[in-house]
């Protein structure tokens, strides 16, 4: 655990200070959630939701966004994804990550029923993350993830609840310089495509809505 600022080597602060510039979409809520101890001497983790008014305009939007909101009631919020985004540094370096950063994420979003029976899921998942990075100019080498369906299914007295299938992907990769601030809206993207939600016209450009916790 780190106690003091100046126990915490440059390359991380900087990566730090690079995080905070991100700029992601509106519906996403972005905040910092503690990190993992034991995966590197220093990290830092973010948590993602996306939600969605619970009466939107019709077409808006679509997969586990349309989902979501035909099950939702009373004009509340939908929640339609959930993430984590983790940045680890280690000053000496990892053969495995082939540098010094490595970024590990996790993304889940609820199914439409024939959308989870779609074999071709996985690949499409891996090809939304490999997409973001590029459309983002994030530069990364190392990369490799597991897209895994998950079915949940409801017994007992819980036996009225409609079956569901969730698509998640895990995913890391190793950033080429400790400019993650790329890599962050990449992956932001990328939550809301799992969401369903609609790309953003061109030369719109959301504010930033990471609510900071401390670095």
């Amino acid at each position: 655990m780190v106690n003091a600022l100046d126990q915490v080597p440059a390359d991380f602060l900087f990566a730090l200070g690079t995080l905070r510039q991100a700029r992601t979409r509106s519906e996403l809520r972005l905040e910092e959630i503690p990190a993992p101890a034991r995966l590197a001497p220093f990290a830092v983790a973010l948590g993602a939701e996306v939600v969605a008014p619970g009466e939107p305009a019709s077409g808006a939007v679509h997969g586990p966004a349309a989902a979501a909101l035909a099950r939702a009631t009373g004009g509340d919020d939908v929640e339609l994804a959930t993430g984590r985004f983790i940045l680890l540094h280690d000053p000496d370096g990892s053969a495995v990550w082939e540098g010094e950063f490595r970024i590990v994420t996790y993304i889940r979003a609820q199914l439409e029923p024939e959308m989870g029976n779609d074999q071709m899921l996985g690949p499409v998942a891996w090809t939304w993350l490999v997409e973001a990075l590029q459309d983002h100019a994030a530069p990364y080498r190392s990369a490799g993830g597991t897209a895994t369906r998950v079915l949940s299914e409801s017994f007992g007295t819980l036996s009225d609840r409609p079956d569901s299938i969730d698509i998640e992907l895990r995913a890391s990769w190793t950033p080429a310089t400790p400019d993650i601030t790329s890599h962050l809206e990449a992956w932001s993207d990328m939550v809301c495509t799992f969401a369903g939600l609609p790309p953003l016209p061109d030369g719109v450009t959301p504010l930033p809505r990471w609510r900071r916790g401390q670095a």
